[in-house]
């Protein structure tokens, strides 16, 4: 019988440094799940072994540098529970991508190249881009962190090389101040601890990685933050059997609390007020509706209301604010400096922002804060913007989805920093 955790799919990601064995690590588990047809194994042969990295690797461009540049999304299913995966790329100028894939990931399986490292050494290093990822899916709120030891058949003493890694991954994650879910060594290419244990490995006994993902939680609902709904569409409803007096529907995703007719709603950002007299499924069914389901609402007067609007419960959401202090991830080629205009992405609501000061910038390898004046692509930060019109936010250790946004280019249209609210 399924536990309760395992009742949805858990969408996770796997990410690190450069040729960690994130794309072998997938083609493992999609190999030895069964998820993989004869024929597309065949077609991932090169000198009459299989690469299993090519199992993701499906741009053109990826075969032929051996290297992954966009995230590929793979399906797969055990007995247990259904999985969503996502192959991150390593290399520091796609830090981008892999920000874009851990927003919404349940869990991350953060990959570390045991021969990559002074393994043998007590007090070894990691690599740079090992603690810029796991900072970033930490960052992010990823629920769950796995560090999976990869490569540990190459190395001469195995059991020593995962004690060493082991603790200084356990000391980074402490000064980091990362809640670690896991950590499990692996070989990837051989299939050793992935789906199979392998018994007294390393004097490791604890399960595989597969079997810990299995009883990974999916990322709960915010039901706990009062109401607040994304308009992303408005429709003028046309007879379909559900009386609704001729009124518009308002369709999108309920993004925090839950809603059910008779409520008190008001809009942002006009501020007027209404009385939701019905909510409607996606098949235009009466049913009340709660955090992460897609709705309709449908309200007792018409008021003014367009895509990019929010309807927010009446009593105790927070106030539009038109100054943030935030936490960027940022992702341009070009850097961000004080004074530059970009817009913001919020829920459904674009509006124009202004980078008022750049605070700090974080060091991956020794996690101090250090003053700068720019944030290089790939750095992290501490940015104060100004906003031209308020926007509806909480702390991003309070809502995921309230406390983020995306900021983009105005000439260019490229997405180019992820922010966090505090």
């Amino acid at each position: 019988m399924k536990t309760p955790n395992q009742a949805s799919a858990l969408k996770f990601i796997t990410c690190g440094s450069v040729d960690d064995g994130k794309s072998t690590l997938i083609g493992r588990l999609l190999v030895d799940t069964k998820a993989v047809l004869q024929d597309h194994l065949a077609g991932v042969q090169r000198s009459g072994e299989t690469d299993l990295a090519l199992l993701t690797d499906g741009l053109s461009a990826e075969r032929e540098q051996g290297i992954t540049i966009d995230v590929a999304y793979r399906y797969f299913n055990t007995e247990a529970r259904k999985f969503i995966i996502g192959d991150a790329p390593g290399h520091e100028q796609y830090t981008r991508n892999m920000v874009t894939a851990a927003s919404s990931a349940d869990a991350a399986v953060v990959l570390v190249d045991a021969i990559k490292l002074d393994w043998a050494n007590p007090e070894l290093q990691l690599l740079p881009q090992t603690r810029r990822h796991s900072l970033l899916v930490n960052l992010l709120r990823v629920p769950s962190i796995v560090f999976a030891i990869n490569k540990l058949d190459a190395v001469a003493d195995a059991a020593v090389a995962y004690k060493n890694i082991a603790g200084a991954l356990n000391k980074f994650a402490q000064e980091a101040g990362i809640q670690v879910t896991s950590m499990v060594p692996v070989s990837a290419l051989k299939g050793w601890n992935v789906v199979e244990s392998q018994p007294d490995w390393c004097g490791y006994t604890g399960p595989s990685l597969l079997s810990i993902l299995e009883d990974l939680p999916v990322t709960p609902a915010e039901t706990d933050v009062a109401f607040s709904f994304p308009v992303q569409w408005v429709e003028k409803f046309h007879d379909s059997g559900v009386t609704t007096q001729g009124r518009r529907v308002f369709w999108g995703r309920v993004a925090t609390g839950s809603i059910e007719p008779g409520q008190t709603v008001k809009v942002f950002p006009s501020g007027q007020t209404a009385v939701v007299s019905q909510v409607l499924s996606a098949t235009r069914q009466p049913q009340n509706k709660a955090a992460g389901h897609s709705a309709g609402i449908v309200l007792d007067r018409e008021v003014d209301v367009s895509r990019g609007d929010w309807l927010l419960a009446a009593e105790g959401s927070p106030e539009g604010q038109r100054q943030l202090n935030t936490t960027v991830a940022w992702m341009d080629d070009e850097p961000l400096v004080a004074g530059r205009l970009y817009w913001a992405l919020h829920g459904h609501r674009w509006v124009k922002v202004k980078v008022q000061r750049v605070v700090h910038r974080l060091n991956v390898n020794t996690l101090a804060e250090e003053e700068a004046t720019e944030l290089a692509p790939n750095a992290i930060g501490h940015v104060t913007l100004a906003l031209q019109e308020p926007l509806v936010t909480l702390p991003f250790a309070q809502s995921r989805i309230l406390g983020a946004l995306v900021l983009v280019d105005t000439a260019s249209h490229k997405t180019s920093g992820a922010v966090l609210v505090h």
